[in-house]
């Protein structure tokens, strides 16, 4: 395989060797945060939606944060083929104008703007996304603790200065500023133990469906949060990838079944900001049971700049450009699912496994 790499925790690889891979085997899926990235992953995504895992017939826990939760959201729309690809289409072409005399769209104008994008998006879907019959959806966001507890600007500087120095020194201090809170469907609860910080659960609804989405991809400081969202605690909540970057969860305390990671990477960072803290990417024991889908580094080196998508070509590309560089390699991203099949087809042949 020349674009996909799959690595897999040595639970998943005994699996896998004694029976292969099979849309029954797989208890959970992840979705990252990490913006535009996560474009690279559309037609994985539409295979495994819109064709394998449907073919399971059990409860699947889907769990994502920031575009993580908008995937999985889009997932469990009735017909996710075509709501995959509308999200991929949309979110390339996404433009909100800065107004006169900004260079960038200001805080206000970006959450008014992607309000009325979940609106459209998600419309009169949602009723049917809460009781699918097969898939529990997890929506993350990160909710305010004492000074970040109201949203203002300048509570919001100096709690978040605290909370990116106290996590230099100790991933738990997160729990000081921010309490992860799981906004999930009614049905089965997450599978796995969620005790290594303050982390807070409310079902999720028809009344707080868009906020939560909403929340859960609201980038400090170039979204607003979202205030006292129906049924969690009264506070302020921004983008669940704060907390949970990539969620480093307890997988392997799972009783059953196995974890599947369709991702932008092979690192699994634990809260975004660990991206510089290289120490934190390191696999643990608690991904032994999962399998991860990652494009190698040398596919990506070949696409458009040498990159995947990310937020920074919003400010280093013009709207033509960047339309053109990211329609590119979501159309090269095809190989991703093509190879993940191909590997499929062939009995799931474990000399091509590589380890998390």
């Amino acid at each position: 395989m020349k674009a996909l790499h799959i690595h897999v925790g040595e639970r998943a690889r005994r699996h896998i060797a004694s029976h292969g891979l099979s849309p029954q085997d797989v208890r959970l899926v992840p979705a990252a945060a990490g913006g535009p990235k996560g474009l690279i992953l559309n037609h994985l995504d539409q295979h495994l939606f819109g064709h394998w895992l449907p073919q399971g017939g059990h409860t699947v826990h889907l769990v994502g944060a920031s575009i993580g939760a908008w995937r999985m959201a889009t997932a469990a729309m009735q017909d996710p083929l075509k709501a995959f690809r509308d999200l991929a289409s949309g979110y390339i072409q996404q433009n909100i104008e800065p107004e006169v005399g900004r260079k960038m769209p200001s805080p206000q104008r970006i959450t008014a703007g992607f309000i009325e994008t979940l609106r459209d998006f998600f419309g009169d879907s949602v009723p049917g996304m809460l009781q699918h019959p097969r898939y529990q959806l997890h929506v993350l966001t990160s909710r305010g603790r004492q000074v970040l507890r109201k949203g203002t600007p300048s509570r919001t500087v100096v709690g978040f200065t605290g909370l990116a120095l106290g996590n230099a020194v100790s991933r738990r201090a997160v729990g000081l500023f921010l309490e992860r809170t799981v906004f999930s469907t009614a049905g089965e609860p997450l599978p796995l133990p969620l005790n290594d910080l303050p982390t807070g659960r409310v079902e999720l609804d028809a009344a707080n469906f868009m906020p939560a989405m909403l929340a859960s991809c609201s980038i400090p400081f170039m979204l607003e949060a979202v205030h006292n969202i129906p049924g969690a605690k009264p506070g302020s909540h921004w983008d669940g990838g704060i907390v949970d970057y990539h969620f480093h969860w307890h997988y392997s305390a799972m009783n059953k079944g196995l974890v599947l990671y369709p991702h932008f990477q092979q690192q699994v960072v634990p809260g975004w900001l660990d991206k510089a803290l290289k120490w934190r990417h390191k696999a643990s024991a608690w991904l032994d049971n999962m399998v991860l889908l990652a494009p190698s580094p040398q596919w990506v080196a070949g696409l458009p700049g040498g990159k995947l998508p990310d937020r920074n070509d919003f400010a280093g590309m013009g709207y033509e450009q960047r339309v053109k560089v990211w329609t590119q390699a979501v159309a090269a991203a095809e190989a991703l699912s093509d190879e993940w099949q191909d590997w499929l087809r062939r009995g799931c042949p474990t000399d091509e496994l590589r380890p998390i």
